[in-house]
């Protein structure tokens, strides 16, 4: 098969003699692509450069992303720290106020001064009362030794009395029984005197014996008379003796029972001592009292820091009134509300900076704890899921930052400042 040749006509001319134009198409001009890699082709050295651009582009991403992932960042921090409200713990009239709003004082700073006069009379009262049960609880004191000492020598003594007492009943029982024994002698006596008197009347009537005989009788039976009334005294004084005696034993032995409760007595004296010392007690705990109020009239400054008040001179205050707050600029921190996505390598310990928007300066810190709860949590009207249509929200977890150590010695930072924390996580 012949092959089919094309071939070229010659160029026309027109009739002024130029050449007439061609009416095949014009080629297309090169494509970009083509073009660049034309002029690559055409210039190494460009060619060079693009690779070196490409690396340098490659190792500057990665170095990028080492950094940007290896720290954890938020704008929702702030300075935190502690508010020490200072209140009242007596009423009273405030006298002076010895600093001015936004002033740093140093702990132990008399701030505010109530009338002390009311509590110094107050104080010299207690002091009085208590010196006087003081004594009195003394006084007492010493009665207890006493009563334990007559109460012994008192037993002692009442023994020996009702010893006494019972051997004088003994000895005038021993008497009473010697009289009527004389006595049962002496009327024996009297009726044999009796009897010879009627025998001799009638031998003396009949004068078988002579009269003096009889008178003898007679006489003897007088004389055995006058004994039986001897012996009859005898008796009843042995009798009194006796009843006296058994008299004496009676009292005898009721000294002794009231001895016996001796021991009650002593113990009566060392209850009202006691007593009396515990009211001394309660005086001297009056007293005490009375001098923390005394020192409670002058509110002094717990910690060092700045002190924003509201007590003016002339207010009269009340217990539990609050007067002015300190902050303690040596102890604050940083909370920071993280995402709960971003603390995933977050541990406590972990190295980090603090920038400050008020002043732009860096401050090294580090991390002190997680908080053990969402913020939503601890808000007024936590969030509930009642109705089951649950959707998912990022939380944020409170992170306290503590600066390390003479970060903030100029004292330049104040609670509620904005800053931009960071955590590197490696």
């Amino acid at each position: 098969m012949a092959e089919k040749t094309e071939v070229e006509a010659p160029p026309s001319f027109s009739a002024e003699g130029t050449p007439a134009s061609d009416p095949r198409p014009a080629a297309a001009p090169p494509s970009p692509p083509f073009q660049a890699k034309r002029n690559l082709r055409g210039r190494p050295g460009a060619r060079l450069f693009m690779i070196a651009a490409i690396l340098v582009l490659l190792v500057g991403g990665f170095f990028a992303y080492r950094y940007f992932s290896s720290y954890e960042s938020t704008d929702d921090a702030e300075i935190d720290g502690h508010l020490m409200p200072l209140s009242a713990r007596i009423t009273g009239y405030v006298t002076k106020v010895n600093v001015d709003d936004n002033q740093y004082v140093q702990a132990g700073t008399v701030l505010v001064e109530i009338d002390p006069r009311d509590y110094q009379v107050a104080l010299d009262q207690a002091r009085a009362e208590a010196a006087d049960a003081e004594a009195t609880a003394r006084s007492l004191g010493i009665d207890v030794p006493v009563a334990s000492v007559s109460t012994s020598s008192q037993t002692s003594s009442t023994e020996a009395d009702v010893q006494n007492a019972q051997a004088g009943v003994s000895a005038a029982q021993k008497q009473y029984d010697a009289a009527q024994s004389q006595l049962v002698q002496a009327q024996a006596n009297d009726v044999k005197a009796q009897n010879d008197l009627v025998r001799y009347k009638q031998l003396v009537d009949k004068q078988e014996v002579s009269q003096q005989q009889y008178d003898q009788a007679v006489a003897a039976a007088g004389a055995d008379d006058a004994g039986v009334n001897a012996a009859r005294s005898s008796a009843a004084a042995a009798a009194d003796q006796i009843t006296q005696a058994r008299s004496r034993v009676a009292q005898a032995q009721a000294n002794f029972r009231s001895s016996q409760t001796g021991p009650q007595q002593v113990a009566s004296s060392r209850a009202r001592a006691a007593s009396a010392a515990a009211i001394a007690q309660g005086k001297q705990a009056a007293v005490e009292q009375a001098e923390l109020n005394l020192q409670y009239t002058r509110l002094v400054a717990p910690v060092n820091g700045v002190v924003m008040k509201s007590v003016e001179v002339g207010m009269n205050v009340q217990p539990g009134q609050q007067l002015l707050t300190i902050v303690p600029l040596d102890d604050i921190w940083v909370t920071a509300d993280y995402k709960e996505t971003q603390l995933k390598e977050v541990r406590v310990g972990q190295r980090a900076e603090i920038k400050v928007d008020a002043n732009g300066r860096v401050y090294k810190a580090h991390v002190d704890s997680i908080a053990g709860s969402s913020g939503a949590r601890l808000s007024l009207l936590p969030p509930e899921n009642a109705t089951g249509n649950y959707v998912k929200v990022v939380q944020r977890l409170p992170v306290k930052i503590v600066l390390e150590p003479g970060q903030d010695n100029d004292h330049y930072l104040r609670l509620g400042m904005s800053v931009e924390p960071k955590i590197f996580l490696k």
